[in-house]
C-alpha cells in the first residue's frame, strides 16, 4: 500500500490527521465530487421541472426568534407534495428553513448540520451564530453553479445569539450575500404577500406564542394569493412547521399545537377572510 493510503484500522491515514475545522473543506480536498456544487448535471433543453419548495417566515420577540414554513412543494403547475418539511434544526441553538430546489436544499440541510458539529468536534467549542451564518453562505455560493440552471436554493437562516442574548434572522440571495434582518423576514414565491402580512401584524413585544401566530397569519395569507404556496389543510390535518430558538435551544411546536392556533385563525377568517385589519394610525 502506498504511503499516502496507509491506514489506521479501516481509515486512510490522511482522515486522521487533524486539519480544518471545516468539513466543507476536507471534503473538497477528499472527495470534491462529493460537494452538491460540483455534481454534473446532464445537458438539457428548457426548464428543469424539479420539485420546488416555498414559503419560509421568521419572527423575532424578545426572548428569541420563530421560524416557520408551509408544507407544499410544486413542480410546474402541479402540486409535488403536500407534506414537505422545509424548517430544519441547524444545532441546538440554530435553524434553517429552505426555499427553492427542495432536493438540493435538504442535502444542502444536512451537510450544514454536519459542518457545524464538525467545528463543535474538532474546536471543542461552538461556532458563534454570526460564524454559522457566513458558512450557510459559503455553502450557498458553492452552489451558484446550478443555481444558474434553475436549481437554486435560498434559505432562511434564524437563531438565538448566546453572547447577544437576542435572537437574529439572516436572509440571502443565490449568490451567498446574506442579509440581517430586523424583526421579521420572509423567502420563497409566497415571500411578497407574507411581507405584506407582517408589516401589519409585527410588533416588538409579541410573546412567542403571538409571534408563532403572526407568521401563521403571514403563511396563510401567502396561501391565499399564491398557487406555490400551501396554508393550513384542515381535511387532511397538515399544518406548517413551527419552530422557536430561544436561551433554552430548539423547539418544535408540536402538531396539536399547531392545529389550535391554525384553527383559530381559519375561525376567525370565515367572519374577516383577508385577516385581521390594522389601524389607520
Amino acid at each position: 500500500m502506498e504511503a499516502n493510503t496507509r491506514s489506521t484500522g479501516r481509515l486512510p491515514a490522511a482522515f486522521l490527521t487533524p486539519g480544518s475545522s471545516s468539513f466543507m473543506d476536507f471534503l473538497g480536498e477528499h472527495s470534491p465530487e462529493l460537494l452538491p456544487g460540483n455534481r454534473p448535471l446532464p445537458p438539457v433543453q428548457g426548464a428543469i421541472e424539479a420539485p420546488h419548495g416555498t414559503t419560509i417566515v421568521a419572527v423575532t420577540f424578545p426572548g428569541g426568534v420563530v421560524l416557520a414554513g408551509d408544507r407544499r412543494a410544486t413542480m410546474g403547475n402541479v402540486i409535488a407534495q403536500r407534506d414537505i418539511e422545509k424548517v430544519f434544526p441547524a444545532d441546538e441553538y440554530s435553524a434553517v428553513g429552505i426555499a427553492g430546489t427542495a432536493g438540493i436544499a435538504v442535502e444542502m440541510v444536512k451537510l450544514f448540520q454536519l459542518e457545524l458539529e464538525h467545528f463543535e468536534k474538532v474546536e471543542g467549542t461552538v461556532l458563534s451564530l454570526e460564524g454559522k451564518a457566513n458558512r450557510l453562505s459559503t455553502m450557498i455560493r458553492g452552489n451558484l453553479g446550478m443555481a444558474m440552471q434553475g436549481l437554486a436554493v435560498v434559505p432562511l437562516f434564524a437563531g438565538w445569539d448566546v453572547d447577544r442574548e437576542k435572537g437574529r434572522i439572516f436572509s440571502y440571495d443565490v449568490t451567498g450575500g446574506r442579509s440581517e434582518e430586523r424583526g421579521y423576514a420572509v423567502t420563497g414565491s409566497g415571500s411578497m404577500f407574507a411581507r405584506g402580512a407582517l408589516k401589519k401584524l409585527y410588533r416588538e413585544d409579541l410573546t412567542e406564542e403571538q409571534a408563532a401566530t403572526a407568521v401563521l397569519q403571514a403563511l396563510y395569507d401567502a396561501a391565499d394569493d399564491d398557487s406555490a404556496t400551501g396554508g393550513p389543510d384542515l381535511a387532511r390535518r397538515i399544518f406548517p412547521i413551527v419552530t422557536s430558538i430561544t436561551e433554552d435551544g430548539f423547539k418544535r411546536f408540536s402538531e396539536a399545537e399547531v392545529a389550535d392556533l391554525a384553527r383559530a385563525i381559519h375561525e376567525r377568517r370565515l367572519e374577516e377572510p383577508d385577516g385581521p385589519r390594522a389601524g389607520l394610525l
